[in-house]
């Protein structure tokens, strides 16, 4: 059978069930996960031998969350992350990730200048972690996005991005061509519509899909690996992406 993309509202449909009584998960439970997730890509493509240096890019909501989590991760793994976060998120979980990482000793850029500091900072990294923007994110990109996307575009650095790159639309991709190129996608749950011409190699993760919101919902998703995080699907060629 084939698996199912999501629109926009059954992706936030299954969120919610996630966290509510049916689901029981916790928001800290989910993003745990997702970062573990994230991290385990970015270390099965780009080996911290030749790729130490992640610059990991969060935005203010749960797609930060996710990205603060697998910085953790990356540090524990033996990368060297630095976390560029402009706009960082106000709730206490956030507050709390971010502490985790600072005992750590994981670098985060200062919100002053943050053009300059995002540009010196891509000329000292070997990959980047995109973990700006979610299945939730409307255009128009802003401030400071809007001048970081092409920078990060510019820098030649293979970009993992998690659940759909920053900037694209979460049902009609990257139609406006301003989101991001990244070479690896680590999807959460269940991938998005807005990602089946997407040719580049691509994860699924977020192991915690229950079996019975899995039938509930038809996604059809394939088994993962023994007790790894994360399962590569099939790669989409280019003559395939035209025929979806």
């Amino acid at each position: 059978m084939t698996m199912r993309y999501l629109t926009a509202k059954l992706a936030q449909q299954i969120d919610e069930e996630l966290m509510s009584a049916t689901g029981a998960f916790s928001i800290d439970q989910l993003m745990e996960l997702a970062g573990l997730a994230c991290a385990q890509t970015l270390a099965t493509v780009y080996s911290k031998e030749k790729y130490p240096r992640v610059l990991v890019c969060c935005g203010p909501g749960n797609q930060g969350g996710d990205g603060l989590v697998a910085a953790r991760h990356l540090g524990m793994f033996g990368y060297k992350p630095t976390i560029w976060m402009p706009k960082p998120g106000s709730k206490e979980i956030y507050k709390r990730l971010k502490t985790q990482c600072d005992n750590m000793h994981i670098q985060t850029l200062t919100p002053t200048d943050e053009t300059h500091s995002l540009r010196d900072i891509l000329a000292r990294s070997d990959v980047i972690l995109d973990a700006i923007f979610g299945f939730s994110f409307k255009p128009p990109v802003r401030a400071p996005f809007d001048a970081a996307l092409p920078l990060l575009n510019q820098s030649g650095l293979p970009i993992v991005s998690v659940d759909i790159p920053s900037g694209w639309d979460v049902e009609k991709g990257n139609d406006a061509g301003v989101g991001l190129n990244p070479d690896v996608l680590i999807t959460l749950t269940a991938p998005k519509e807005g990602v089946r011409k997407f040719t580049g190699r691509h994860f699924l993760g977020g192991r915690f899909v229950t079996k019975a919101m899995e039938e509930e919902f038809g996604l059809n998703l394939p088994e993962y690996p023994g007790f790894s995080q994360i399962v590569e699907l099939p790669r989409v060629t280019e003559d395939t992406s035209q025929k979806l």
